[in-house]
């Protein structure tokens, strides 16, 4: 391995520790614990090497959204794989996105909530939230309905899994009722 090579493998692993780091201090104390300083701090690097990286938190936020954005796409297809029938699957992919927006809060506000300077629904949209709403559609587009636009189906359908999510998550809607509220979205929406 060349002088080079080894130089760029260090420095994606230096970014991948710094994302990783603003991700586990974000799930434990929440974003606005997570700062330039104390990220430098935890990973003991200065915070110029930090900046060397990233130009500050908004891009670090933005590092999490993507890689949350992939292991959410890789939870659905694996819920939904796992699933016989187009109702279990669409099911199943609600049911995954529900709990992945729970035991992933930092990282579903970094997605959904917080500006990470990230473009949706363009053409300058990062992969991985292009594969994250690939994810969706997948199983979507099949009970969408006859004369329904797949995409169309499934933004409105992702929003009001987002919205479930958040809701809850706030407080707003008892987590006792999730199970019925996602039969009943399904129910509602999906054409069977």
């Amino acid at each position: 391995m060349s002088l080079q090579e080894r130089k760029q493998r260090e420095r994606a692993d230096r970014a991948r520790l710094i994302v990783a780091t603003a991700r586990e201090l974000a799930e434990q104390q929440g974003w606005e614990a997570v700062t330039t300083r104390r990220l430098a701090e935890r990973i003991e690097y200065s915070q110029p090497v930090l900046y060397s990286h990233f130009r500050g938190k908004r891009e670090i936020i933005g590092a999490v959204a993507l890689e949350g954005a992939a292991e959410m796409a890789a939870v659905l297809r694996a819920a939904t794989a796992a699933a016989d029938g187009p109702r279990a699957r669409v099911v199943a992919l609600a049911r995954a996105y529900l709990d992945f927006a729970e035991h992933n809060p930092a990282v579903y506000d970094a997605m959904f909530q917080l500006d990470g300077g990230l473009a949706f629904a363009r053409e300058d949209t990062p992969a991985p939230l292009k594969d994250a709403f690939a994810a969706l559609l997948e199983s979507l587009a099949e009970v969408a309905g006859e004369g329904v636009h797949p995409a169309l189906f499934t933004e409105t359908f992702w929003a009001a899994l987002h919205g479930l999510a958040t809701l809850t998550r706030a407080g707003r809607l008892p987590p006792e009722h999730t199970g019925p509220r996602v039969e009943l979205l399904v129910d509602r929406l999906a054409v069977l």
